[in-house]
């Protein structure tokens, strides 16, 4: 079932094909967007989400169909032209300039912000647009982007789509947009988009955040394999049928009881009390420790700490204790130039040797052990890892991590912009490699996944507050918790 956006359009695409290869990216898109309407775009990892949404901004050119802004077919297509129209896109993977300031990257982003006093003028106007999204912020425009956090990063990358100089903002592209945001950020982020729809602008939201979706949007488009497979009201949904719809059944959790408390044995990590308050942290062999509360509030510190305390020197050990799954894969996990064999298999280098030779025939087994077994979208390992797309990433980095023999397993909101599909199965993989005997320490700002953890830390201005176990688990308690302040 098809259903017109009514009203004239902001942007239109009509058939559009896009190929990398042989590989059909799009494969006769038409997407018509409404003043007015937020649209919900989802669908799994590869199914032409990102290709359709460069095409929309401008920087892609079709192969083949048309592109058009308000009613007008464009002849030459481009960022500037999407620009021009009031397109703004908010992507999965950002694109802020880490040696640049929060104004200095401002300005990147509206160049027509120059002469006498641009400065004040930027700080303005991103404060301004920071205070309106997202209130109590306290992020400074004269700090440095690359000494905020991943999330602090993403809040101010979206107050910029939606900063105005001179061509308003009508389309914003939101990809990904809450993925590193906790539960109150990405309630006022989804609030300001309620608020802007009501004023006639317009909004594509990408998220594998089932409930955003069904929650925020008016019209839900569905991809897979390059294709519009189905489009409908996002009250004709629900969770189960959007989930079947884009081509996955929603399993019941294969995951093992909670236990009622740590596993058997010594801990394997420990941590002292941070700061000197709170409580201790441990990880006991083959449980899940989750690590909850509001973003910012210290949950990466001790994951860095953790890794730091069992690695401490640039040598590698032969046999590591810990290994690490980024959730920042721009900034901590990939390695753009590498291919993406060579990415998932850097971490089991000496595994992998003989004689200090790589083997590549053990290389290319781990790599086609794990493709399978993760399901990396992909023709060929030995393709470049930024042709992923970025939930692909994603996966690789999770299978570096699994294709070690560390005990334990230290992870950074390491589901960001995965689909729930694959998610599923990692759970799964995570429970069955927790039953052999491994420890994972999982940060998540999804409520979800930390409730599949057999104990939480819960954090608040840098410490332990409280810890809770199995059925103690639940938002609630989480919650009250991140605002009390004392540990319990």
């Amino acid at each position: 079932m098809t259903v017109e956006a009514q009203g004239p359009a902001v942007v239109e695409v009509r058939d559009v094909k896009v190929h990398f290869g042989a590989v059909k990216a799009l494969d006769g898109v038409t997407i018509r967007i409404a003043a007015g309407e937020c649209i919900g775009l989802v669908g799994h990892n590869g199914a032409g989400k990102s290709t359709i949404v460069n095409i929309i901004n401008g920087g892609l050119t079709p192969h083949a169909g048309t592109v058009g802004y308000g009613g007008t077919d464009v002849e030459r297509h481009g960022i500037g032209t999407a620009r021009a129209n009031g397109v703004r896109c908010v992507f999965q993977e950002l694109s802020l300039c880490p040696n640049l300031t929060v104004i200095e990257n401002t300005r990147v982003m509206h160049p027509e912000l120059k002469g006498w006093g641009w400065r004040s003028r930027a700080a303005d106007m991103i404060g301004k647009t920071l205070d309106e999204i997202f209130p109590g912020h306290a992020i400074k425009s004269e700090a440095v982007v690359g000494d905020l956090s991943i999330s602090e990063r993403q809040i101010v990358e979206i107050a910029m789509a939606f900063s105005t100089i001179s061509h308003p903002a009508q389309l914003v592209i939101l990809d990904e947009p809450t993925s590193s945001l906790d539960a109150s950020l990405a309630a006022q982020l989804l609030a300001y988009v309620r608020t802007f729809i009501k004023k006639g602008g317009s909004i594509i939201l990408i998220s594998h955040i089932l409930g955003e979706i069904l929650s925020a949007t008016d019209r839900i488009i569905v991809m897979k394999d390059g294709k519009v497979v189905t489009e409908k009201q996002s009250a004709d949904f629900d969770h189960g049928s959007l989930v079947a719809t884009m081509g996955s059944v929603v399993k019941a959790r294969d995951m093992s009881p909670r236990r009622s408390g740590g596993g058997k044995g010594p801990p394997l990590l420990t941590a002292a009390p941070r700061k000197g308050k709170g409580l201790p942290f441990a990880a006991f062999p083959g449980e899940l420790v989750g690590l909850a509360g509001l973003g910012g509030h210290g949950q990466t510190d001790i994951l860095l700490d953790l890794y730091l305390s069992q690695t401490g020197s640039w040598l590698r050990r032969p046999n590591p204790n810990v290994t690490f799954v980024a959730g920042d894969r721009a900034l901590n996990g990939v390695f753009p130039l590498w291919s993406i064999l060579n990415n998932l298999t850097i971490a089991n280098l000496g595994d992998l040797s003989r004689r200090g030779m790589v083997s590549r025939e053990r290389e290319d087994e781990l790599g086609a052990s794990w493709k399978e077994r993760i399901e990396i979208r992909t023709g060929d390992m030995d393709n470049p890892i930024l042709s992923l797309s970025g939930g692909n990433q994603q996966k690789v980095l999770f299978a570096r991590a699994l294709a070690t023999s560390a005990p334990a397993v230290l992870m950074d909101d390491p589901m960001r912009g995965v689909d729930i599909g694959t998610k599923q199965e990692v759970y799964a993989i995570v429970r069955a490699e927790a039953d052999k005997g491994r420890a994972f320490v999982w940060y998540s700002t999804e409520m979800d996944e930390v409730s599949l953890c057999d104990r939480v830390y819960v954090f608040n201005g840098g410490v332990i507050v409280r810890e809770l176990i199995g059925a103690d688990i639940t938002e609630e308690n989480i919650l009250a918790a991140s605002f009390s302040g004392a540990a319990a």
